[in-house]
């Protein structure tokens, strides 16, 4: 096998093991795609209590150097320069077509700026940073693990270690001290409930995320559970919902884009963007509910009701929370209106749906 075929391991891939995850390749990296409690269970636990999710395959990149905020909004429509220390921000990295190349959390963290991106898109993200952002060290962190505690119990269970983060707001971080630890604390996460992402040193990964499972509201989850839990709460996931010819204001990501930035441009795709804030896309990303209960998958057709091609889903599954089938996808600006019928065309026949609003449930973030 060449080294490129071997997948990668994070520091908690042991425990794992130990733990019962059916380990799967994803991006490069052995990861659980569930665990004994199975997908549903893991979902519910997390809606209803707590759960722990491994997310050290995630690229974690600190950016140093003098106007590092200026630098970084050349690339991203976001507005980093105000962003106050101690608070974090979703943006994406544009390309000059106005397509996304990847999402990201940016965190102000005093004399730097802490970066997440996506574990499929590190390298190419990584790379894009130390190539177009000058003047910045662009530094990747190899050894830190990142673990993501998602749920209504979630304070109680990081609480319980570290009281420090009780009192965080969404999208604020904070480094805190975890068992002898130091570990930066970000409360934001990707499952629409409140929660954790923990950056820790990865020599305490393991012995940090037993002391989590040991609390009695706490259970693993893997990556099927993150799946169905992001797509109720109307999360897109890079490479399905958006990608590199997929603008932010297709995919209805124009809150990201604050009115600075709208106005000025000066990040990659701008003329696009800014054209489409003004006149609307040509399409746009929906919710979709199947009248039915079967799941319909992403690439599934959609079709008006006299047969008229109007879109594509691009995630789709089973809401456990929900308890129906629940999908996105994009449809013709003319069929986006919530409550509009269409068809889906699954295995050649047509089933009824419904465009609906996002997200599915209500995202339960600590404001």
């Amino acid at each position: 096998m060449s080294p490129e075929s071997i997948s990668k391991r994070t520091p908690l891939y042991d425990l794992h093991v130990e733990l019962g995850g059916k380990m799967v390749d994803f991006a490069g990296w052995e990861m659980p795609v569930q665990y004994p409690m199975g997908i549903m269970g893991e979902h519910n636990q997390c809606r209803e209590a707590a759960a722990v999710f491994d997310v050290s395959h995630m690229g974690q990149v600190e950016l140093h150097g003098v106007n590092v905020a200026a630098a970084l909004e050349t690339l991203v429509p976001a507005s980093i320069v105000p962003l106050a220390d101690g608070r974090a921000r979703y943006t994406f990295f544009t390309n000059e077509q106005g397509g996304i190349m990847d999402d990201l959390i940016v965190a102000n963290a005093g004399d730097h700026l802490f970066v997440v991106v996506n574990a499929s898109m590190r390298d190419q993200d990584i790379g894009h940073m130390r190539d177009n952002l000058i003047g910045v060290e662009v530094v990747e962190l190899t050894d830190r693990a990142l673990v993501a505690v998602q749920g209504p119990k979630a304070v109680d269970v990081v609480g319980a270690l570290c009281p420090a983060v009780v009192d965080l707001k969404f999208m604020e971080t904070v480094v805190a001290d975890i068992m002898g630890a130091s570990c930066r604390i970000s409360r934001l996460g990707y499952t629409g409930e409140d929660g954790y992402e923990v950056s820790m040193p990865e020599s305490r990964a393991v012995e940090i995320t037993r002391a989590f499972l040991d609390h009695p509201d706490c259970a693993p989850a893997g990556l099927g559970a993150r799946d169905s839990l992001r797509l109720e709460a109307g999360l897109c996931l890079y490479g399905n919902d958006i990608d590199n010819d997929t603008s932010p204001i297709e995919a209805q990501l124009n809150w990201a884009i604050q009115k600075r930035r709208r106005e000025e441009g000066g990040f990659p795709g701008a003329a696009r963007i800014q054209q489409e804030l003004a006149d609307g896309p040509s399409r746009k990303l929906v919710g979709i509910k199947p009248d039915g209960r079967a799941p319909a998958r992403a690439h599934v057709e959609v079709q008006t009701l006299d047969g008229r091609h109007v879109g594509e889903i691009t995630s789709g599954g089973f809401g456990a929370t929900v308890g129906a089938p629940v999908a996105m996808g994009y449809v013709s600006a003319s069929a986006a209106e919530v409550g509009t019928k269409v068809n889906l065309i699954i295995r050649g026949k047509a089933q009824p749906a419904t465009i609906t609003a996002l997200p599915f449930v209500q995202q339960n973030y600590k404001r």
